[in-house]
């Protein structure tokens, strides 16, 4: 049986540097599927899709609200040949109601274990309109390598530069943060892979460069000192999003590779100030995420953040508005308030402002988020805070013999600096 594994088409933020990073949900899904389905990956982001092509069912992985009215528009297509279409993802997961009737058949849960059933059925032409595994998960020891092998590697790279991979040694999480759905769509209990599968997984990937995209490895300390001990020898350069605050962790966390971080910086506190000193103290660089347009932000307040950023010395900033997607907190909220003033899906970009913030005009916190783009790379465009971040992973990578250059001009015509000043 052949299937046609595609990841839709999504704008970047408006103010980000454009690049594609191989997608992490299609290639784990894959890993699920039974051994007799022939698998052909198209990401829209760097690839398009012939709809003439036969084949016997579309999968289509979704992670963001931004993709949805995409993969709709993509399954139209499928089906008006006669081709079932089946979703899953992230996304498919937060707007299951309006993906149903628009697909043959949703796939809502974690895969492992459960697609021999769903792809039985298709072959017994019993399709479920619905396969929904949301209120349980499956034995994390079942999660296995992601299929990697279906990317196509050549195309992910900036002008040169090597991507990370991606990659996670967790799932769920014990926070339920304000704007995040990770404890609807993983639960809210911590579920680390056994330390033995992860690092044979990341030993596995032919990339020196990784991104662990586990929502927080700050989860469980004694989980994270097992972990960062036993990846040392396998000097791969990574990033993540928050490490334990703690001088022991950090250090070995350091010693394991760690490259830089996404630390969420949400105040002007010593806390923060605190944090993103050990960091870099450890050698960790911080990309801080700053997401403005909450409830107690006015306009003086996210002035004086800006300007707290630039006094920690961030190695790089990205900026977005609050976006209330569902199954969040935060929609809970502002949906029961109504202040929500777009449901259209392809705004939920976190460039756009979709609600009635407290203290401010929408056009008001729009206008806001330009200023904060503007204010914080003012003195050193964005592209040169990321070649100065290249060079730290490209350091590290020579200290221990595991640079491997694809074009000796790489960095240079990557971000913009004269080849004379790689070094």
């Amino acid at each position: 049986m052949k299937l046609k594994l595609i990841y839709p088409k999504w704008t970047k933020l408006d103010r980000q540097t454009e690049f594609h990073l191989p997608p992490h949900g299609p290639v784990v899904f894959a890993a699920a599927l039974p051994d007799y389905i022939e698998v052909e990956f198209i990401d829209e982001n760097v690839q398009t899709i012939d709809y003439d092509e036969q084949v016997d069912v579309v999968a289509l992985s979704m992670m963001l609200t931004i993709q949805v009215n995409r993969g709709i528009a993509i399954a139209k297509k499928f089906r008006a040949k006669g081709i079932p279409v089946i979703a899953g993802g992230i996304a498919t997961m937060l707007h299951s109601e309006q993906m149903i009737g628009q697909v043959d058949s949703l796939f809502l849960g974690e895969a492992e274990g459960r697609m021999e059933k769903v792809f039985d059925d298709l072959r017994k032409n019993r399709l479920a309109p619905v396969y929904d595994y949301l209120s349980s998960q499956p034995p994390i020891e079942m999660v296995g390598p992601a299929r990697r092998d279906i990317l196509d590697r050549d195309l992910y790279n900036y002008k040169g530069v090597q991507m990370v991979d991606l990659v996670h040694a967790s799932r769920g999480c014990r926070f339920n943060c304000y704007p995040c759905a990770v404890a609807y769509l993983g639960g809210r209990k911590f579920r680390p892979r056994p330390i033995d599968k992860t690092i044979e997984e990341l030993a596995g990937i032919d990339n020196n460069r990784l991104f662990i995209v586990d929502n927080s490895l700050a989860q469980d300390k004694q989980w994270e000192l097992d972990l960062f001990r036993e990846m040392i020898p396998l000097k791969k350069k990574w990033c993540c999003h928050p490490i334990e605050n703690d001088p022991k962790v950090l250090d070995l966390a350091a010693q394991a590779g760690a490259w830089y971080v996404y630390q969420a910086v949400f105040d002007t506190s010593d806390l923060i100030r605190d944090r993103i000193k050990r960091y870099h103290d450890h050698g960790i660089g911080v990309e801080g995420t700053i997401l403005l347009g909450l409830d107690h932000h006015t306009e003086d307040s996210i002035k004086k953040l800006i300007d707290f950023l630039l006094e920690i010395d961030l190695d790089l900033a990205e900026f977005t508005v609050l976006t209330p997607f569902p199954h969040t907190r935060a929609w809970e909220e502002l949906n029961r308030q109504k202040r929500i003033l777009s449901y259209d899906w392809d705004e939920y970009s976190a460039d756009k402002v979709v609600f009635q913030p407290k203290n401010m005009a929408p056009e008001r916190l729009q206008r806001l988020l330009q200023y904060a783009w503007d204010s914080f790379y003012q003195d050193e465009p964005q592209n040169i805070k990321m070649y100065k971040l290249l060079k730290t992973v490209i350091q590290k990578e020579k200290e221990d013999n595991t640079y491997r250059p694809r074009n000796r001009n790489l960095v240079g015509s990557a971000f913009g600096k004269p080849a004379g000043q790689q070094s």
